[in-house]
């Protein structure tokens, strides 16, 4: 156990896995074994109910990234997102979820909800009025996803957690873009942190897995529906996740810092039209997002190529065209030819995802030759 307060970096190497280190090595090892020994009875030990070791040690690396008391991780960030939601709501049910959503999130619950006869409600999530405005008497809880993908906009985590608590309500974020690294939403008050750890948590671009982080109490009643579920993670992923969250903060940091080297240099080219990353002192949501994002403001932006942002992407040399995100080498898409491309045209327009919009995720790579590649494309 690690005692005391202890900075992001000791906390991405040593929590979580000391319980497993009695063989004297400095890593924990991988158990790959779907059977265990309970000739002494207690809990049965078995993948798909997320208790062995390789899935509970990266489960409480994670949670006190987060400042969480436990957590479950999960085979993909959908996995998690919708375990820990039909663990929370039943037929008859409300939610609330802020309209600027990753294209998955809103596909599945267009798709999964109404099967379930589960009503929701989509909001502006510039002003967390409309999320009171849109609470009902049978609404259970409001769901956010901060910064947004993928055009970066800020919600007041603080002001949505406080309508939450007038109202009796749970609160679940996704977490993915700002990662536990620039952003723990558990101290301003949000209930359930989810991520898709396939991006910044696994950072490697090798891996899928997701996380959902919360009290004792909220982990049970998710790890009650995962188990039916079945959305489990096998040890030898779980293992190369716990490995890799290790150096977490070293690369967040980095990105952050590329992240803004590079809008700084976008907001000077007049072949770009706008620049949204929250870094800048011109963002309209700067001061909130500074406020609850103290680690930075994280490796992801987008902007708009005024010509023919296909043909851009197109010239680049050493941005790849990918369509996942928070790896160590920077990756640029369209949204709305990828994450966005289920949801219609009038759907796209509203969140602002335009054909001349593109989302970059910047690696670790030096920023001055991100810049370059990005020059000598657009040129």
């Amino acid at each position: 156990m690690i005692h005391g307060k202890t900075s992001k970096l000791t906390q991405s190497i040593h929590a979580g896995s000391h319980e497993y280190l009695a063989h004297g090595g400095v890593v924990t090892p991988i158990f790959p074994s779907s059977a265990y020994d309970n000739e002494g009875g207690g809990p049965l030990q078995y993948p798909r109910y997320f208790n062995i070791p390789n899935q509970r040690a990266v489960a409480g690396k994670v949670a006190a990234l987060e400042n969480a008391e436990a957590g479950v991780v999960f085979s993909s960030g959908m996995a998690a997102i919708l375990t820990t939601l039909f663990s929370l709501l039943k037929s008859g049910d409300h939610a609330v979820f802020q309209r600027d959503l990753y294209g998955g999130t809103h596909h599945a619950l267009a798709q999964e909800m109404p099967r379930f006869g589960i009503a929701y409600t989509l909001v502006d999530g510039a002003d967390p009025a409309n999320f009171e405005k849109a609470i009902r008497p049978e609404t259970r809880l409001l769901y956010i996803e901060t910064p947004s993908n993928p055009t970066l906009k800020i919600t007041d985590i603080r002001a949505v957690a406080a309508i939450a608590r007038r109202h009796g309500l749970l609160t679940l974020i996704d977490n993915t873009f700002a990662s536990p690294v620039n952003q723990n939403p558990i101290d301003l008050g949000i209930d359930i942190v989810l991520h898709s750890g396939t991006k910044y948590i696994g950072g490697h671009s090798d891996l899928c897995c997701g996380f959902a982080v919360t009290t004792q109490d909220l982990t049970q009643r998710i790890l009650a529906s995962a188990v039916n579920y079945g959305g489990s993670l096998d040890a030898h992923t779980a293992w190369l996740v716990e490995r890799s969250l290790k150096t977490i903060v070293l690369r967040v940091r980095q990105q952050n810092e590329n992240a803004l080297a590079i809008a700084r240099y976008l907001k000077t080219d007049d072949r770009i039209g706008r620049v949204y990353y929250p870094g800048l002192e011109d963002h309209p949501d700067h001061a909130i997002a500074k406020a609850q994002m103290p680690g930075g403001f994280g490796g992801m932006l987008s902007f708009e190529v005024k010509r023919d942002a296909q043909a851009f992407m197109s010239k680049l040399a050493l941005i790849q065209r990918a369509a996942s995100l928070g790896g160590i080498e920077s990756t640029i898409i369209s949204p709305a030819r990828t994450s966005h491309v289920k949801l219609s045209a009038d759907e796209r327009k509203a969140i602002g995802v335009t054909d001349g919009l593109v989302r970059l995720s910047t690696g670790i790579e030096e920023a001055g030759d991100l810049i370059d590649d990005i020059k000598q494309a657009l040129a």
